[in-house]
């Protein structure tokens, strides 16, 4: 099938819909389908075009195979909602006028979000090109935005809840990344079909040897003798990662406990202020990895930190990190009620506390520092889980026969019938 992936994110940015995304449309390509991916002059998360792609207004490129469009889009490093809007709805008309102009005939769109603004993109790109259109929710919009404080407005909020409405029900298929999110859309939406497509990890990427990397990583960050706890992923608003903070603070008088942030993101430089503030020398802040180092980096953890802030809302995440965490064969610190609560007590693969306590964080760390056999079984059982649950091989399968389901004729198809 020729099918086209809009997302406003893309690597070479890194996160989580990134690596999904890209990954996802990989294996789509290798598996015998034209895939071109629609996307923005990437930005994120500084809020200003990366160097080599400004001055640009539309960019042809092939990126492992698959065709990428880019488009220029307004960048902003201010965290003001009207301007954050302008970011979006500035991609949104760009997309259209691109994916019209460019991107040729398409059997599927499939839609990203959020933003959710993007799917009014899919909408009518998909009405033009005669397709069917997957919109994928990776999070759920504009209850995200409202639980975060965000969005305040009642008039907007009005607006895009009825936008939301809009879009699922002229979906021809919707995907969730968890089951929480996939059973809120089922029971608003209930003649749409709905299927849970779950974040996992690229096994093969952390199929190198654990061990070694480990060591090589230690010895470069200075820390062969530390109990390092670590976090690498965004820095932002959901992730409440002043709690990290809260347990470095109790725990700045035991010896050899070194806490590390990998990333960046819109809280980042409040949180490296607030550490300077407390004098916390047992943290320490690194920027972005690229993708292929964070295998070696995460098994360098001794325990490895998985938070969300305490809302209803992320009784229902699943972070793309915990998965990675547990492929390294890291145990978990998760401070995160519900989905990903549960995950972790069935594989065994870590210590579950609440959200935004760093008592109970302080708490597990010295737990797993005290007892080096009970990080070793946590650490092995959260691998096998993960790569027996979570390998986006098989994630990408089932989503392709999801798209096989749809009754969209093949090319591919078509040609190998008529030389039959």
């Amino acid at each position: 099938m020729n099918l086209l992936f809009l997302t406003q994110y893309y690597p070479p940015e890194t996160g989580a819909a990134q690596n999904r995304i890209s990954d996802l449309a990989r294996r789509l390509a290798k598996w015998g389908h034209n895939v071109t991916v629609l996307t923005a002059l990437p930005s994120y998360p500084k809020g200003e075009i990366f160097e080599g792609y400004r001055g640009k207004l539309v960019l042809d490129e092939t990126i492992d195979g698959i065709r990428v469009l880019r488009v220029w889009t307004y960048t902003t490093k201010s965290k003001s909602f009207v301007r954050r809007l302008l970011n979006y709805f500035s991609f949104v008309l760009g997309s259209i006028l691109v994916g019209v102009a460019k991107s040729g005939p398409q059997d599927v769109l499939i839609v990203e979000s959020p933003p959710l603004f993007l799917g009014l993109s899919g909408l009518l790109l998909s009405k033009l090109r005669h397709s069917k259109m997957v919109f994928n929710v990776s999070d759920l919009w504009p209850e995200s935005a409202v639980s975060l404080g965000i969005l305040r407005s009642k008039l907007l909020v009005g607006i895009a809840t009825a936008l939301e409405e809009f879009i699922y029900r002229r979906s021809d298929l919707i995907t969730g990344q968890t089951q929480g999110i996939v059973d809120k859309i089922s029971a608003r939406t209930p003649a749409i079909p709905v299927a849970l497509v779950t974040n996992g990890v690229d096994i093969g990427t952390f199929s190198i040897d654990l061990n070694a990397a480990r060591e090589r990583i230690r010895r470069d960050l200075g820390m062969e003798r530390a109990f390092v706890v670590g976090y690498a992923g965004l820095h932002g608003l959901a992730q409440g990662l002043e709690t990290l903070l809260q347990a470095a603070d109790r725990l700045r008088g035991q010896e050899n406990i070194q806490f590390v942030f990998f990333g960046d993101g819109p809280e980042k430089t409040r949180l490296t202020e607030l550490a300077r503030e407390k004098a916390l020398a047992n943290v320490r802040f690194y920027p972005p990895e690229p993708k292929v180092n964070m295998p070696s980096i995460m098994a360098a953890f001794d325990a490895s930190i998985v938070p969300l802030k305490r809302l209803d809302l992320f009784r229902g995440a699943l972070p793309c990190k915990l998965f990675e965490s547990m492929a390294a064969a890291v145990p978990v610190i998760v401070s995160i009620e519900g989905e990903a609560r549960a995950l972790v007590e069935q594989a065994g693969a870590g210590i579950c506390v609440p959200p935004e306590d760093g008592a109970q964080m302080a708490e597990a760390i010295l737990k797993l520092r005290s007892n080096p056999a009970l990080r070793i079984s946590l650490g092995q059982s959260a691998r096998k889980y993960v790569i027996g649950n979570y390998n986006r091989e098989t994630i990408a399968k089932r989503f392709d026969h999801l798209l096989s389901n749809l009754g969209v004729p093949s090319s591919t198809r078509e040609i190998e019938v008529t030389a039959c």
